[in-house]
């Protein structure tokens, strides 16, 4: 697998209207971010899959597409890859699924679950929330960038640090070691003038 780049774009399906998750979608692809992440924990699997299959269409082959949870998704939409949290189904049963050559991200929230997650076939890690969050309603304890720096120390994986992330804190949070943040927040106003900073910021 690749290097992770930089931003790690979520488009989280609450934060948008239909038309406007499409078009944000588009926007961020057409500004150069390749990683593209399909979050939705409030549709049933029908809706899903039409999302999905939209992206899929109007992104092409411009962005890797992650299916957040759902491996079965993931394969019906043509995706690139997917991410599962602690709740989800295990790393291992979701590689069975995809197979090897598509991307598979683990959410972290602590050491003890990052060395299980290593262990595991992921070709990603995240680790968060870096800092406090209003994306999910009830998040895990805030890890800080000493949590960023404790998680780089047990894992070679490729890091990606989620969690409250913005234009302001996305450089101290590559210092500290992280390979790739993941925005979701600050990439809804204007998505493609707010990206431009983000690689500005993290060249």
């Amino acid at each position: 697998m690749a290097l992770l780049p930089r931003l790690y774009a979520i488009l989280d399906v609450a934060c948008f209207s239909d038309e406007a998750l499409f078009v944000a979608a588009e926007s961020l692809a057409a500004t150069g971010c390749i990683f593209l992440q399909y979050r939705n924990k409030s549709s049933n699997a029908r809706q899903m899959l039409d999302h999905a299959l939209e992206l899929k269409g109007r992104i092409g082959a411009t962005a890797r597409l992650i299916m957040n949870d759902r491996a079965d998704l993931c394969l019906a939409a043509g995706f690139d890859g997917v991410h599962v949290g602690q709740d989800d189904l295990l790393p291992e049963s979701v590689r069975k699924i995809i197979g090897p050559e598509r991307w598979l991200g683990v959410s972290t929230h602590n050491p003890e679950q990052l060395r299980e997650a290593d262990l595991t076939s992921a070709d990603y890690l995240a680790i968060g929330p870096v800092f406090s969050t209003s994306s999910k309603d009830k998040p895990d304890p805030v890890v800080g960038l000493e949590g960023v720096r404790q998680a780089r120390q047990l894992t070679r994986k490729p890091l990606v640090a989620i969690g409250g992330i913005t234009r302001a804190n996305a450089a101290s949070v590559i210092e500290a070691g992280a390979d790739s943040v993941a925005v979701i927040s600050d990439l809804l106003l204007e998505p493609r003038k707010s990206a431009e900073e983000f690689f500005r910021i993290l060249r």
